[in-house]
């Protein structure tokens, strides 16, 4: 579940045309069915995530036993080219009926008219909108507070490394899970990133001879800037100074000149120039991943979404560990948490089959389902523990990750009017200052014309 992205300036709108709902030559947009003699409605899904196709393809199949004038037709396809065939969809005027969204995208989706309000479902059919894990309905409601999604899943971040390579270096798990951060020389958090990094020919970048200018491991991986958001690259850090993007939940203001945000930046970046983590040329187009279970790099910060992919690398020469972020001057471990949820296509020809669907993917049956699946965590409150119990049972302890959320200590993913725009703004201001090209010192004008956007 791809959450740590840089969106584009503009959304790609080349690519060809989704199918939308079926309708098998019927007046009423219906296909006949062949079992049990009725018409049969088909409704289109899309979602990016191969990892969990094999799970909502099981609620698919269970969703069309159980009501069997409905089949689900699942598209999965990667997460760039998903976002194109969105956008192509609405304006060509077909599209998917129901998609897999997320909060980067829908308020612009919202704000437009391309996806239906939901509220009027809920109230109808009684839904407990109390099922769910803290803070993940508010997601997905409008300024005015109209609800366009059932919470699917959550995200949080936390510290993965390679276990062999800490005790190598004398740190226990404990030392790991208990680090520190500060702005300033970067706690033992910044120790712990220069002890590991290691030069090739094996020095240490605590070490007298450290050469940074020929790293084999670096004590932290770069992925990317973090653009205007910096999920699982830095907002662990500045909210431990109790700095926020915006004002408010869907906020008309950025905070983008304050001299927190510039700090945490300006101590990132330091590590680039002292050696313990890439450079951002050296860092794109690889993956922070692969990285890490080669040997690499001894940490990345990352979300919850990828741990059964970096658990499942486990090798001879890479035993994988996750801990929480460091603490910071605020004396907690933060996280940025988000989460998915499907969005109905407000030009669907059957929005009552769409919201049977929508209802059934956020509900407790099929959460279960994605639960046993072990690759994320569901949102309803039940199905989260059913997760624990799945990664458990496959030897991974994610306490680091589900810890923020019963701790309380998580800052919700920013969400915005003018999403897209804000991203065509920081982006390049953000790639230019963690490639050196730049300082801190441009961010106030960023700021500015983020803002400007508001007015």
């Amino acid at each position: 579940m791809k959450k740590s992205i840089v969106l584009s300036t503009t959304l790609a709108l080349a690519v060809g045309a989704l199918a939308g709902c079926s309708s098998g030559g019927s007046d009423d947009g219906s296909s006949s069915g062949t079992d049990g003699g009725g018409d049969v409605t088909t409704i289109s899904y899309g979602l990016w995530d191969s990892n969990q196709l094999p799970a909502y393809q099981q609620c698919a199949d269970d969703f069309a036993a159980a009501n069997p004038q409905y089949v689900v037709d699942i598209e999965q396809i990667g997460w760039d080219d998903y976002w194109s065939k969105i956008t192509t969809g609405f304006v060509s005027g077909e599209n998917y009926d129901v998609f897999t969204s997320h909060v980067a995208y829908y308020p612009e989706f919202q704000k437009n008219g391309q996806v239906l309000a939901l509220d009027e479902y809920i109230e109808r059919d009684g839904l407990d909108m109390s099922i769910y894990q803290d803070g993940l309905v508010e997601l997905w409601q409008s300024p005015e507070g109209e609800q366009y999604g059932l919470p699917k899943d959550f995200d949080t971040i936390s510290l993965f490394y390679n276990e062999q390579m800490t005790e190598a270096a004398g740190y226990t798990a404990e030392d790991v899970q208990n680090l520190t951060w500060n702005p300033e020389d970067g706690g033992t958090y910044e120790e712990f990133i220069a002890h590991m990094t290691i030069d090739t020919n094996g020095v240490r970048g605590d070490e007298d001879g450290f050469d940074k200018t020929s790293v084999e491991t670096y004590g932290l991986w770069m992925e990317g800037s973090g653009g205007a958001d910096g999920q699982t690259q830095w907002t662990f850090l500045t909210a431990s100074l109790g700095w926020a993007q915006t004002d408010e939940a869907w906020g008309t203001t950025y905070n983008y000149d304050d001299p927190a945000f510039a700090d945490t930046i300006d101590w990132w970046y330091s590590l680039v120039e002292k050696g313990y983590m890439p450079t951002f040329a050296a860092q794109e187009g690889i993956s922070w991943a692969d990285q890490l279970i080669a040997g690499k790099a001894a940490m990345v910060p990352n979300g919850s979404w990828m741990t059964g992919y970096v658990f499942g690398a486990a090798s001879d020469t890479f035993t994988p560990a996750v801990a929480a972020t460091p603490v910071g001057p605020d004396g907690a471990s933060w996280s940025m948490l988000n989460g998915l949820a499907d969005n109905i296509v407000a030009g669907t020809d059957n929005p009552d089959a769409a919201w049977e669907w929508v209802k059934y993917l956020g509900s407790a049956e099929c959460q279960d389902v994605v639960a046993e699946s072990a690759v994320v965590f569901p949102a309803v409150k039940t199905s989260t523990e059913k997760a624990i119990a799945a990664f458990e049972a496959k030897g991974v302890d994610v306490d680091a990750f589900t810890g923020h959320v019963e701790d309380g200590t998580t800052v919700l993913y920013p969400i915005t009017d003018f999403k897209s725009d804000v991203n065509a703004i920081m982006t390049p201001v953000m790639e230019a200052i963690m490639s050196g090209a730049a300082g801190t010192d441009t961010l106030a004008d960023a700021n500015a014309s983020v803002n400007a956007l508001f007015e």
